[in-house]
């Protein structure tokens, strides 16, 4: 038995990195995937930023859900993981990602800010480049303080998505 795609045309069913549970999406994703890549970045992923990206979605599911946790087995039962918050990474070229808050209503639209107006009147903290690491680290500790000191222990312990 075939099951219909739940997403419709939010998230492309059939991109590869669909298969790493990574939701492909626009900028402004109609569903509460716990994160996306936006399709409409100027680079994609290596393997290794895709294996990133899975973990970081991996991570959170863990992290708030426990590893073995009802709602997590239950998350998973889609193809996507569907939560609360998107956070959507988008990708200039190499070494230099930003990401943005879905329920962000105000600043600038990524952070880091476009390539195209870094350093300009716009980019008061003056960031970027950033890896996709920076700008996930970046992330994890900007609403508390809780998360990052396990975001931290969660690298450390998958050194073949995070190496040194």
């Amino acid at each position: 038995m075939t099951t219909a795609w739940p997403f419709g045309t939010d998230a492309d069913e059939h991109d590869p990195l669909t298969k790493l549970r990574i939701p492909v999406t626009g900028a402004h994703p109609g569903w509460r995937y716990i994160a996306t890549f936006d399709r409409d970045s100027e680079a994609r992923p290596t393997d290794l930023e895709a294996a990133q990206l899975a973990s970081y979605i991996e991570h959170y599911k863990v992290y708030f859900f426990g590893a073995d946790g009802w709602y997590k087995r239950k998350l998973e039962e889609q193809p996507l993981d569907v939560d609360a918050v998107t956070r959507i990474f988008h990708k200039w070229g190499d070494g230099d990602w930003s990401y943005r808050v879905d329920t962000w209503t105000s600043g600038p639209f990524w952070v880091p800010v476009a390539p195209r107006i870094r350093r300009g009147g716009y980019d008061t903290a003056k960031l970027g480049p950033l890896t996709l690491v920076q700008v996930m680290d970046r992330d994890k500790h900007m609403h508390t303080e809780y998360p990052s000191m396990n975001w931290g222990d969660w690298k450390a312990a998958h050194p073949e998505v995070f190496p040194a």
